[in-house]
């Protein structure tokens, strides 16, 4: 039994490209010729009465092969025992019919898979030591109860060894089998080079990459052959080198990288690993090895080699300063141009260094304005913390300089830093800042005199009158005339009238003292004074004393019928009490203030007072 089960298992290994139906039917076929065998080296008991170990047999062909060789191997130990004829043919039929139903329930309930498992086969070990006694029933009274007596515990043993005995022997050998089937696939299919050599360096094993890269189609066609057949002899006595200083030493050879230039192939960098082979006894037995094709892996690292090279040079070279900040807040890459940028704390600014770090220096040595050096450590700790947020920042430091920070945050928590010197830009917007203001003033102002222009008083007035209207707060408006201003041109020319303007607008300049007030060249010869918050009685003192100021300049006048230069002057107020609703009606109030000063004899003023819709004149003259 156990001959045939064995040439069986073997043979199955060999034609391991059979079906699973194919294999069952095989393993049906083998185990009953192993019944059969079993049944002519039977025990006779009694006349036509035979004991064998047919029943375990029967059972293992349905536990362990499942129904097709449970049926074939059921038949084969039927036909036999039909063959050989006697009085316990019925009964033996009857038992063989029953082992097999019973051994193929075992086999259902265990999961179709029972060879696996060493309590299915103790089951089955069990189920067939207690079936060969239960069988002996068939038989008459008189004969079951003597061999029951005499060869029931024999047969018992002897087929729950049996049946334990060739489970435990298919389970090894599926297992040696599926694990020669692993390791024989892993090497022969792996996609790097795998080989074994044995004492002589002769190849004993290879897997299909080896065979196909040395011109062979199969791995076998590698076995016996040395490097001496596959290379050249300088190549070859070169690898026996290697291989024999490994052999001798005991140290394995580990990623070994060459560039190797072999005739009609590519040039290519390969690492190779060597390790020497010993027996379970430790005696050495070969060497085993491992060739890695890395000539991808090369080609990538020489253009990162030459991306970074690039990527510093253009670091170097850029005049931007570049920081690259960890998830803990450590600077791991700055270039020179970042330190060179913060000269007081550019020592704190180097690899390694935390950012708490770097604020503590720059505060310490007063590098920005916007950091007093008396920082509190907890608002130091939360400028850190700052650093973990994108945005762009204008730092003033204290050298005059202005540098723009941008920080932006990668998707792993990494910072990149980038800082530009944009002094000379801040300087440039000072300037354009003050270019602009000093056209806004020449936009603003007459140029002759230096007042406010028309523009800029209409604005104001306009400005000011819903301030007044809106806040209940009076509002004066003064117009200034030069008397016979036209007869001083022609008199002394147009040069002597500008100058003339040109003081008078001084007088009126200081009447307007207030930074709320405004002095504006009206229009030639005439100027407006404008004066927020400002009662009608404090109005005309201020146009008195303006009128007083510019007789006081005495510019001589020889058209004047005073001798010298004056002017008349027309006041107005808007009160609370006033009904006026827009700016033009207050400067024409002024204006008709204007005309009763100068039909009073000029050299006074004249004030128009707005309230309840009734005008009072009054004049006054010095």
């Amino acid at each position: 039994m156990a001959l045939i089960v064995s040439i069986w298992t073997h043979v199955s290994y060999r034609l391991y490209r059979l079906s699973a139906v194919k294999q069952s039917a095989g393993l049906g076929l083998a185990l009953g010729f192993a019944a059969m065998s079993s049944m002519l080296l039977a025990v006779e008991f009694d006349q036509g009465i035979i004991f064998d170990l047919r029943l375990a047999i029967i059972e293992s062909a349905a536990v362990f092969g499942g129904p097709l060789a449970a049926l074939v191997a059921a038949v084969m130990a039927a036909s036999f025992r039909i063959y050989l004829g006697g009085a316990g043919v019925v009964p033996g039929l009857v038992s063989i019919g029953i082992v097999m139903i019973l051994g193929l329930g075992l086999w259902f309930i265990a999961g179709k898979r029972p060879v696996e498992h060493a309590a299915t086969i103790f089951s089955a070990a069990a189920l067939a030591g207690c079936l060969s006694v239960a069988v002996l029933s068939l038989l008459s009274q008189e004969a079951f109860d003597r061999a029951l007596k005499e060869v029931g515990l024999p047969i018992a043993t002897l087929n729950f060894a049996a049946t334990a005995s060739i489970g435990f022997y298919l389970a090894y050998f599926r297992r040696f089998t599926l694990e020669r089937d692993i390791l024989y696939a892993a090497l022969t299919q792996a996609p790097d080079y795998h080989y074994v050599k044995d004492l002589q360096h002769r190849f004993v094993a290879t897997n299909l990459r080896v065979a196909r890269h040395n011109g062979r189609t199969r791995s076998s066609e590698m076995i016996g052959l040395t490097d001496y057949d596959l290379t050249s002899k300088e190549r070859a006595d070169e690898l026996i080198a290697i291989e024999e200083e490994i052999l001798a030493t005991g140290k394995p050879l580990e990623r070994f990288e060459e560039f190797l230039v072999e005739e009609g192939k590519e040039p290519r960098w390969y690492s190779t690993s060597k390790v020497p082979l010993r027996n379970r006894q430790g005696n050495l037995v070969g060497l085993s090895g491992v060739t890695v094709d890395i000539t991808e892996k090369k080609n990538l690292e020489q253009e990162l080699r030459a991306s970074r090279n690039v990527m510093a040079q253009a670091m170097a070279e850029m005049s931007d300063g570049l920081a690259m900040f960890d998830p803990d807040g450590r600077i791991v890459f700055c270039n020179e141009q970042y330190q060179a940028l913060f000269p007081r704390s550019a020592y704190a600014r180097c690899k390694g260094a935390h950012i708490t770090d770097i604020i503590r220096a720059s505060v310490r040595n007063g590098e920005r304005k916007d950091l007093p050096i008396d920082l509190a450590e907890d608002v130091i700790q939360e400028a850190g913390r700052q650093l973990f947020v994108n945005k762009d920042e204008i730092l003033a430091l204290a050298d005059g300089r202005w540098l723009s920070l941008r920080t932006r945050v990668t998707e792993d928590q990494r910072v990149l830093a980038l800082v530009s010197d944009i002094t000379a830009l801040k300087e440039s917007e000072q300037s354009l800042r003050e270019l602009a203001e000093q056209m806004k003033g020449l936009a603003e102002t007459d140029s002759l005199t230096g007042l406010a222009n028309r523009r800029s008083f209409d604005n104001a007035l306009s400005r000011e009158f819903n301030h007044a209207l809106s806040s209940s707060r009076p509002l004066s408006l003064l117009l200034v005339d030069v008397d016979r201003f036209k007869r001083f041109n022609d008199t002394y020319g147009h040069m002597a009238g500008d100058e003339c303007l040109r003081k008078v607008a001084g007088c009126i300049s200081k009447a307007a003292r207030r930074s709320s007030d405004l002095a504006a060249r009206f229009g030639g010869e005439e100027f407006a004074i404008l004066l927020p918050d400002t009662r009608a009685d404090k109005a005309i003192a201020i146009a008195d004393r303006l009128r007083q100021s510019i007789r006081d300049l005495a510019i001589q006048h020889e058209g004047s019928e005073f001798g010298s230069v004056t002017v008349s002057i027309g006041a107005t107020v808007l009160s609370s009490q006033s009904l006026i609703s827009n700016a033009a009606e207050l400067v024409a109030r002024a204006d008709l203030a204007l005309y009763q000063a100068k039909g009073a004899g000029r050299d006074c003023v004249g004030f128009q007072r707005l309230e309840d819709d009734r005008e009072r004149k009054s004049a006054s003259r010095s």
